[in-house]
């Protein structure tokens, strides 16, 4: 048997008195704020159990518009921020193939043919020197370092994919909204429209009052007045409607220019019922948690790649190679060369850099666990805000309806008594704004219920799956 050196011995010692570094696990999962329920349920909501590696599926053809169907394709496809996560997606893809390929030995192939010669007092040479051979160096994964970079790869990855599928909830759940809010500006639209026609009516009556001398000029004026306030909040709408319009065009990749996107019926009463579960579903659905969680698991990977700076790195390099003056006795076996080696590097002493870079990248664990219960608590109160608002502006929508048709009935009899001479065109006035305001807001009541229906879907991750039977 042959003999150890001293060297080789001082490292064993070595890496034995550091071996205290692995007695440590590795950190685990970080625990979450889940509540038991989630406290604004409308009653009577369905409830799900999602998972997060179930199919999302078309949310929003859960509305029954079929042209919001092809423009969500649309974005999927040619949305600039997605294709943006896609490239990020795959370049953590391919760092995981890096950090594997690291676990196997490295071979290379070499040849050359190097000419040379001198002159002196000795004389003078010349001559031509062939060589070729193969080498090959691999570094044993002996205490983890390279494996643990590769989990750290891997769950980058696998964070960059839910960053991918929350840069896809986000631009749909965009499109969805302004493609609702556009809807909804025409319908404004199409409101003050027909209030602009009948207020032009109204100042033909007062004008022909007026000039029979049974009204004064101030009724004129009101209508007037009141006419081209209605006429320059169309105004305004047009320009709200134009730039909804644009925001939808660079949603779905298109220039502005080049987008445009037709007054149809806006279904103002599809609204669905959409399937709640539990809080802690939200675990397993929101693509924003399944990237903080991974993160995490990142972070707790890169403790262990510290870790294992203190201990000992292992290297093994072999060598087969042939060399001659003639390229005929190249491949003879008396130009045969070759090499076997091993060698192991220990750092002794580092004035405490090894232990600062582990507790360095444990508070970094630290940092992206906190980060993941903020992740939570956040989404939870996404959900509960958006029940809320679904819960009220239900009960809110009805109330409105019954003041719209309160005020329309009050603007007809009032109209009636002005044109019998019983009141005032001011009180005209009142009763036609009450009225317009009250149409109006039944209108943006109704919008506000479908997009606050986007906004639970993208609270609960984009979707759901229902139990199965």
């Amino acid at each position: 048997m042959k003999r150890t050196t001293p060297s080789f011995r001082l490292a064993l010692i070595v890496a034995a008195l550091l071996s205290a570094c692995a007695t440590t696990q590795d950190a685990a999962a970080p625990s979450a704020p889940i509540s038991a329920a989630y406290k604004e349920v409308p009653p009577g909501w369905i409830e799900a159990a999602p998972a997060d590696a179930l199919e999302r599926g078309p949310w929003w053809t859960l509305f029954g518009d079929p042209l919001l169907d092809d423009l969500a394709k649309r974005v999927e496809v040619s949305n600039q921020n997605i294709a943006a996560a896609t490239a990020a997606y795959a370049q953590a893809r391919a760092i995981v193939r890096e950090q594997r390929a690291s676990l196997f030995p490295i071979v290379s192939l070499d040849g050359g043919v190097a000419r040379g010669g001198g002159s002196g007092a000795s004389g003078s040479s010349r001559g031509t020197q062939y060589q070729i051979g193969i080498g090959a160096s691999w570094e044993p994964d002996v205490f983890g370092r390279l494996r643990s970079g590769v989990n750290a790869a891997g769950a980058s990855a696998q964070a960059s994919a839910a960053d991918l599928a929350s840069a896809k909830l986000a631009a749909q759940g965009e499109l969805a909204t302004n493609y609702f809010l556009l809807r909804e500006t025409d319908a404004e639209a199409a409101l003050l429209v027909s209030t602009i026609e009948a207020y032009q009516r109204s100042a033909q009556i007062t004008q022909n009052r007026y000039d029979a001398g049974i009204a004064p000029k101030s009724d004129v004026l009101q209508a007037q007045t009141q006419l081209a306030n209605a006429q320059a909040d169309l105004a305004g709408l047009e320009r709200q409607r134009a730039q909804l319009e644009h925001a939808i065009a660079v949603l779905v990749g298109t220039a502005p220019g080049d987008f445009t996107l037709p007054a149809t019926p806006w279904k103002s009463d599809a609204l669905p019922a959409v399937p709640i579960g539990v809080p802690s579903a939200l675990l397993q659905r929101r693509p924003d948690i399944a990237s903080a969680e991974r993160r995490v698991a990142a972070a707790n990977a890169q403790i262990g790649i510290a870790r294992a700076a203190c201990f000992p790195s292992f290297s093994l390099t072999g060598s087969y190679g042939l060399g001659a003056a003639r390229l005929a006795d190249l491949f003879s076996l008396s130009s045969v060369a070759w090499s076997l080696g091993a060698s192991i590097v220990q750092t002794v002493f580092d004035a405490g850099a090894t232990r600062a870079r582990v507790d360095q990248v444990r508070a970094g664990w630290e940092q992206t666990v906190a980060q993941y219960r903020q992740t939570v608590l956040v989404a939870l109160q996404d959900v509960e805000d958006q029940l809320a608002a679904a819960r009220v502006l239900e009960r809110q929508h009805e109330l409105r309806r019954q003041a719209s048709e309160a005020a329309d009935q009050t603007e007809q009899q009032v109209m009636n008594r002005y044109r019998a001479a019983q009141v005032s065109y001011s009180e005209v006035v009142i009763a036609q704004v009450s009225a317009l305001n009250a149409r109006r807001a039944l209108v943006q009541v109704a919008v506000n219920r479908q997009t606050a229906a986007v906004a639970l879907i993208q609270a609960l991750g984009g979707g759901w799956q229902a139990t199965p039977t």
